[in-house]
């Protein structure tokens, strides 16, 4: 049965007024504010004292595997592009170092509720591949019964018990990277990929029994059209993955080189992007699907919508999760770690990566310590992402203080989003809306304190 409409009208006057650039708050602080002066030793402090706690959060743990037979032109990740197979069976011995130097220093209490495989192409790796590295991670970590074990999967490198393979190595949950079904769009990004391949793998994921498929989608990408990404709406409607994920394509030359192969004559302008989004936005929808937050769609009976209507939902670098708090170890090059109070990043080259650990060292290039006032509005920022109330007793409980007074300023700055019907501001708390749902990374940044510190970074826009 299609989900009921939302009863606002998302203008595109509101589009308009809120639709800034800021971050997409897979963390607080951001990645773009790790500095170099945290250290090896910092992380392995951090590792230390986990090990010395009596009661530890469960473990969530990403593997960046950065390996791509072919460049698509989009792409902001990590990647190495080679046809040389030969070079994964070396990153494996190395991320088996890697996860032994961990085990080391981490401490008996090792289980972990979740892993998620990125990259690059998690599925540029041979059956054989996959069977090894999920040996290595079983043999460090202790995996629970009903963890959540999830691959990305680009749809050209599945071939024949790809997915009954990953199916039976644990994975229950798979992202295929769709991003547009029109044959000109993929041509000038270089990724050709029929419809027909990405329904017969969504078909196959099911056969095979994963629980949750998504499927992400990219508006903005050249030669758009609004009819054409209704075409594609049209066919991924119908191949009905459970959660679709809505990006808004960023187009940063200056940063990405593949970018630069893209033509920027073909990008479509800001207007269309916005009439797009808001296309898409309605079709999905009207197709059922539940919007749960910064562009990721659900079913109803997902876990993802049941999480967000019970206030269980949580954001960490993977995403939305229903899985509660937990420390996050990242293996691989650039891979991203949360372990206590602190965020690591790795080093982005292999042959760094490779002579770290060469010398005995973990691969830490940067990371961030917080302080009760980061973790504090970490807390407030992703309570918003989540669309869940912030209650001010809580934050005044766990960290006394005067949620009122403590945060008079950014009340104030609230009020615009109040008076435009994204939030409601009573004596207990601060609620988002249902069309403020739409524009919580706005009302997460009035709580970002950094905002204002030079960065680096260029953020992209929130629609």
């Amino acid at each position: 049965m299609p989900h009921a409409l939302p009863d606002f009208e998302l203008s595109e006057e509101l589009i308009r007024k809120f639709d800034k650039s800021g971050p997409r708050y897979t963390s607080y602080p951001t990645a773009d504010r790790f500095h170099g002066a945290f250290t090896e030793q910092s992380y392995l402090a951090h590792l230390g004292q986990r090990a010395k706690n009596t009661s530890n959060p469960p473990l969530s743990i990403y593997v960046h595997l950065p390996f791509c037979e072919s460049l698509c032109y989009f792409c902001a990740c990590n990647k190495i592009i080679t046809k040389d197979h030969d070079r994964i069976t070396e990153y494996l011995r190395y991320l088996d170092k890697e996860m032994a130097l961990v085990a080391a220093h981490i401490g008996p209490d090792r289980k972990a509720v979740q892993l998620h495989l990125g990259g690059g192409t998690p599925t540029f790796l041979s059956h054989d591949e996959l069977r090894q590295l999920m040996t290595l991670l079983r043999s460090h970590f202790d995996f629970l019964p009903d963890a959540e074990l999830g691959v990305e999967i680009d749809p050209r490198t599945v071939h024949e018990g790809t997915l009954s393979l990953l199916a039976g190595l644990g994975f229950n949950r798979n992202s295929f990277g769709v991003q547009d079904f029109d044959p000109a769009v993929q041509q000038s990004v270089n990724r050709i990929q029929p419809r027909e391949m990405v329904e017969k793998a969504v078909q196959e994921s099911r056969r095979t029994g994963f629980e949750s498929i998504n499927a992400d989608l990219i508006y903005g990408l050249p030669k758009q059209t609004l009819e054409s990404f209704g075409r594609t709406l049209d066919s991924l409607i119908r191949i009905s993955p459970d959660r679709i994920a809505l990006y808004n394509y960023a187009h940063l030359p200056q940063r990405f080189k593949a970018q630069r192969l893209i033509v920027e004559a073909e990008l479509p302008s800001a207007e269309q992007r916005l009439q797009i989004f808001l296309m898409s936005m309605r079709r999905l929808l009207e197709a059922g699907y539940v919007y749960i937050g910064l562009d990721h769609f659900a079913k109803p009976d997902d876990e993802l919508n049941k999480a967000r209507l019970n206030s269980s939902l949580h954001r960490n670098f993977q995403g939305y999760t229903t899985r509660a708090e937990c420390d996050l170890i990242g293996f691989g090059v650039s891979a991203i770690g949360k372990v206590g109070n602190s965020y690591s990043q790795s080093v982005r080259t292999v042959s760094a990566y490779y002579q770290h650990l060469d010398a005995g060292r973990l691969p830490i290039e940067k990371g961030f310590e917080l302080s009760t006032d980061d973790v504090m509005r970490r807390q407030i920022i992703m309570t918003l992402m989540c669309s869940a109330p912030v209650e001010f007793q809580t934050i005044n409980g766990v960290y006394g203080i005067d949620f009122k007074s403590y945060f008079a300023q950014e009340i104030s700055r609230l009020k615009e989003y109040e008076d435009a019907g994204l939030i409601t501001i009573d004596p207990d708390a601060i609620r988002i809306t249902a069309k403020g749902r739409f524009f919580v990374r706005a009302s997460g940044m009035v709580f970002d304190k950094y905002l204002n510190q030079p960065t680096t970074s260029t953020y992209s826009k929130l629609i």
